[in-house]
């Protein structure tokens, strides 16, 4: 940005009002500021309505004093002023204490209008401001402060403690000056040909519009700003790998793959042969594949990486699957060697002549394993290695690194896929496989360095899901009913996940605070700790499952403890296994085919739909049952009524979306970049996002260090700044 923009808010502001700027909202410079957009707008006199206020949220309100009165207390000792403001669709108490009431005692007279901000509370069950913070809007604030007031619209910035709407605006008006010395970051062919207004008219507009098209003519132009130069940094990302050298992999006839699809028992589905011939044609270019595999649980991902690694064992290198967590590792080992067969016995007796070695890496092996596998990954004997995190440590070196397939990218940084890249020789290719399906935008903005292959059917003999919710708190006969259907899978020689909130010992334990009032049923659902696998456990064994094998699984067992008893669920010596999420992930147990969930409000809406992938994994259909006890008209059970009504993730993945704002969708492995967007929504904007790519890609192949355009240049820096550019850099 130009130097002007750049300059510290503490030069212009003062310094105590520029330290809370820095410290609450991270505005630094005349530019941040300069950046910082009101939420909304309000015309005068109507605000955050009275009758829509949220309870803990500072607020800010532009209403008329009904009532003032002040009443004593402590035998006349305190004395409270208490002001009954309303803007037609309700009234809101106002209190101020002790000294603090001269002012707006004075100030605050019946009829009068003013802007008042502060944090809602709940006092005898109504709610109120204490001590807020107030601007009178009436004829005696002078003649320049009304008609700044009268007809405009009035802008609400996101305000913080000790930082009110009016003073963010006020600050505004300081540095708004500057915005002609914004530099426009958009090309002049580009912006003439979407018809935008230029950038310092936008901010303008934004800060002071005089009429709603102003708002809308200026968000349109900065929510195109966010997404071009987003795109661009990942257009640039996406050039500069296309120019770095990997070894090219290519298919071996008569090798391992061959030998592997010749004793599948099925054929593959249409859309893994068209992603895996997607992959087979990456990995035989120069370039490091960057390829996002999106499918849902059991939609065969996992075969569609091993095909791509059986590939590149074939072609001499050797190939990486990194997964989340131990438990996962072990499981895609367990299931890769069984799919394998003696093609994963190399050097062994009885291998197959083709086989190679598939070995294990993680953090709790023994020395002598650990030594074992280490040095198969250096000789080369070993073609597979399948692991958690530890795999990128120093000590671990390949022979010849060619594929890395990272499991579950969102719980997978940035900074571990690099590390996993310095291993080979060259970059190896890359492909990055996710069961939560992730909108189309969200995987252009956030994974928009990688190119995107989708599995979107089931394999065949894969079972629909029924999924029903059962309102535990409205009709408990309901919830005796599903654990009598339990009882039924189990007595049908299947079996059945109970999956609980959280583990029960005492760390977790979400104390219920004494003499806490309890008040609506919601609240009572809210308050009351979340069920717990050992408690649930007991209850279930001593009650209504009565006589069935039933068995814990949670994130605190040992290791040991935990393989041994998904050994025995696999092997169908437990019926019913009680578990916290661990399950969320990689279990696969065909004759599993009942899940209840308990609580289930609790749980996201993807990481429902990701826990319901658990069962019908056979032939025999699958049961999700999600109990809840929350009251039927909450939002809780609306979205538990979404999950229950469709099996399509990507459809769920939307609804979530558009119930989370997109910041969190993907942790915060991924803020880096997310924290820059503004006023784009990433649902929403589909359409700008995806006009903003193209635009970039065009821009990028045309003239790849932006020679021509420093003023985009110059965006662009601003933009990655230090963490961002890291983030995007790393990759």
């Amino acid at each position: 940005m130009d130097r002007v923009l750049d300059e510290p808010l503490t030069k212009t502001l003062g310094p105590a009002t520029a330290k809370v700027m820095a410290e609450n909202l991270d505005l630094r410079t005349v530019g941040d500021l300069l950046h910082h957009y009101p939420r909304r707008y309000e015309e005068r006199g109507q605000l955050t309505r009275l009758a829509e206020l949220p309870l803990d949220e500072h607020v800010t309100v532009v209403a008329q004093v009904a009532d003032a009165r002040v009443l004593t207390f402590n035998g006349g000792r305190g004395r409270r002023l208490e002001v009954t403001i309303t803007d037609g669709s309700g009234r809101l108490q106002l209190v101020f204490f002790g000294r603090g009431i001269h002012r707006p005692h004075k100030d605050l007279l019946p009829g009068t209008r003013a802007m008042f901000a502060g944090k809602v509370s709940m006092f005898n069950r109504k709610l109120q401001l204490a001590h807020p913070t107030y601007e009178r809007l009436d004829a005696d604030s002078g003649e320049g402060a009304v008609s700044a007031f009268a007809g405009k619209l009035i802008p609400i910035y996101p305000g913080c403690k000790g930082l009110e709407s009016w003073k963010i605006a006020k600050a505004v008006d300081a540095v708004l000056p500057h915005a002609t010395e914004a530099v426009d970051p958009l090309p002049a062919a580009l912006r003439e040909g979407r018809g935008f207004v230029p950038l310092p008219q936008a901010l303008l507009k934004i800060h002071r519009p005089q009429t709603k098209a102003d708002v809308e003519d200026a968000r349109q132009r900065l929510k195109w700003d966010e997404a071009f130069v987003l795109q661009v940094a990942l257009a640039r990302r996406r050039y500069a790998d296309a120019q770095l050298p990997a070894v090219a992999r290519r298919p071996v006839p008569d090798g391992l793959l061959d030998a592997f699809d010749a004793r599948l028992p099925f054929t593959l589905t249409e859309g893994q042969r068209k992603v895996s011939a997607e992959i087979f044609g990456d990995l035989a270019t120069e370039h490091p594949m960057h390829r996002l595999l999106q499918g849902e649980v059991g939609s065969g991902k996992t075969m569609v990486a091993l095909r791509a690694m059986l590939t590149v064992v074939d072609a001499g290198g050797q190939a990486a699957l990194l997964a989340p967590t131990e438990v996962l590792a072990q499981q895609h080992h367990r299931s890769v060697v069984e799919m394998m067969g003696d093609l994963a016995e190399g050097g062994m007796l009885g291998g197959a002549e083709r086989a190679t070695k598939v070995v294990l890496l993680t953090g709790s092996m023994g020395a002598a394993a650990r030594r074992q596998a280490l040095l198969d990954l250096v000789t080369g004997e070993a073609g597979i290695v399948i692991g958690t995190h530890a795999l990128i440590e120093d000590k671990v070196q390949f022979h010849d690194l060619g594929l890395v397939v990272v499991d579950e990218q969102h719980r997978f940084g940035v900074e571990q896929r690099d590390a996993l890249r310095g291993k080979g020789k060259q970059p190896p290719h890359l492909l990055v496989m996710t069961a939560t399906p992730i909108p189309r935008t969200v995987a252009m903005t956030v994974f928009g360095d990688l190119e995107t292959s989708v599995l979107d059917q089931l394999p065949a003999g894969r079972s629909p899901i029924a999924s029903h919710v059962v309102p535990a708190a409205d009709k408990p006969h309901f919830l005796a009913r599903a654990w009598e259907r339990v009882r039924e899978e189990v007595e049908g020689g299947h079996q059945a996940y109970v999956v609980c909130p959280r583990i029960g010992d005492d760390l977790d334990q979400a104390a219920q605070p004494a003499g806490a009032r309890r008040t609506s049923p919601e609240d009572e659902a809210e308050k009351r700790p979340p069920l717990a696998v050992l408690d649930v456990a007991g209850q279930l064994t001593a009650g209504p499952l009565k006589g069935l094998r039933v068995e814990v699984l949670h994130g605190r067992m040992a290791p040991d403890d935990k393989d041994d008893v998904m050994r025995r669920f696999a092997a169908g010596e437990v019926d019913v296994l009680v578990a916290t999420t661990v399950i969320e992930v990689g279990v696969n147990v065909p004759n599993a085919t009942a899940m209840v969930i308990l609580d289930a409000d609790r749980f996201g809406v993807s990481q429902l739909h990701q826990l319901r992938g658990r069962v019908g994994r056979g032939s025999a259909p699958g049961l999700c049952l999600l109990v809840t006890e929350m009251p039927e008209a909450s939002p809780a059970r609306g979205r538990l009524g979404a999950v229950a009504a469709t099996l399509d993730g990507f459809e769920l993945s939307r609804i979530d979306l558009e119930q989370r704002r997109e910041g969190d969708v993907l942790g915060q492995a991924q803020s880096g970049v997310r924290s820059s967007l503004r006023v784009l929504a990433v649902i929403e904007d589909e359409e700008i996002i995806a006009a903003a790519r193209d635009e970039a890609v065009s821009v990028v192949t045309a003239d790849p260090e932006l020679e021509g355009l420093p003023e985009l240049r110059t965006a662009l820096d601003a933009l990655l700044d230090k963490d961002r550019e890291q983030y995007l850099d790393k990759g």
